[in-house]
């Protein structure tokens, strides 16, 4: 049996007794609404792999990673009428999920989407943090193997949990190094000063900038209540444009199924021009990762 705690500095050794004396962490607004009855979601993460999976080495490389962030190793604690989150020993073995699978499988694309369809069926443990890894040594067209990761929505949404995921990646030729993101550097260092816009007087350049900052500020409040206005009229009068995209009613109760599939770029556009609408911010994500 593995167990792991995340290990860290005095202040968040400090912290973590605090929070644990206090009876744990109140949930957020957002996260008290993932956990209503009508609306329990989880995030699935497929991830493929070029070599076959150890079990071992991934619970390894989870106990020095994932299992730092204080989510990842709480449990939901209700006490009367108040949940929160309280930090709990993990036992890795209940979190990381080997099945054993047959190595003649005909199409294994098609089970793994199966596999990721039954998962969704079944509700998480809420007696252990609401986590949970599949690890596949099963050979698909585009990897040889695959690792599944089932996380509450609670936890955090797609973005927080894809950086966290790039945050807890390290360089093969520097294991120590933290990750980088690639940014674009600016010709010069008075960049913003010797920009054309912006007089170059000290005086002009503040009154420009406080009447810049003015501007912009009406224009973000009169989009915001335009965005209201639209949103309540949608609500009581508006209906949505009927698309073919769109389902029918009660659909939200039906058996979903995660299908992967190769998209030309082209296509997408040419969709996105054909309905006069935009591309989607998580299909963005998929494309840039």
């Amino acid at each position: 049996m593995n167990e792991a705690r995340p290990k860290g500095g005095e202040g968040e050794k400090e912290g973590e007794a605090k929070m644990a004396s206090l009876g744990g962490e109140p949930l957020s607004p957002a996260a008290q609404m993932f956990h209503a009855p009508s609306l329990n979601l989880y995030v699935i993460a497929v991830i493929g792999c070029k070599t076959s999976i150890d079990p071992q080495v991934f619970k390894a490389g989870l106990c020095q990673t994932l299992l730092k962030h204080p989510r990842f190793t709480s449990n939901l604690v209700k006490n009367g009428r108040k949940t929160r989150w309280t930090p709990t020993t993990v036992n890795i073995d209940n979190h990381v999920i080997v099945p054993e699978l047959d190595p003649k499988i005909e199409i294994p694309d098609r089970f793994i989407e199966d596999y990721i369809s039954d998962i969704t069926k079944t509700p998480l443990d809420m007696s252990k943090p609401l986590w949970e890894l599949h690890l596949l040594n099963i050979k698909t067209s585009d990897a040889e193997a695959v690792a599944i990761f089932r996380i509450h929505h609670s936890l955090g949404d797609g973005a927080s949990l894809m950086s966290l995921l790039l945050a807890s990646t390290r360089k093969t030729s520097y294991p120590n190094a933290l990750p980088t993101v690639p940014t674009k550097k600016r010709v010069g260092s008075n960049y913003y000063h010797e920009s054309s816009l912006v007089p170059k007087h000290t005086i002009i350049s503040r009154l420009w900038w406080i009447l810049l900052a003015i501007w912009w500020g009406m224009v973000l409040i009169w989009h915001t209540m335009v965005d209201i206005v639209i949103f309540v009229l949608t609500t009581f009068c508006i209906k949505d444009t009927w698309t073919p995209l769109k389902g029918a009613p009660g659909v939200e109760h039906s058996t979903k199924r995660f299908v992967h599939r190769t998209l030309s770029m082209n296509d997408i556009k040419f969709v996105k021009e054909q309905m006069k609408t935009v591309i989607s911010t998580r299909l963005l994500w998929k494309i840039f990762l």
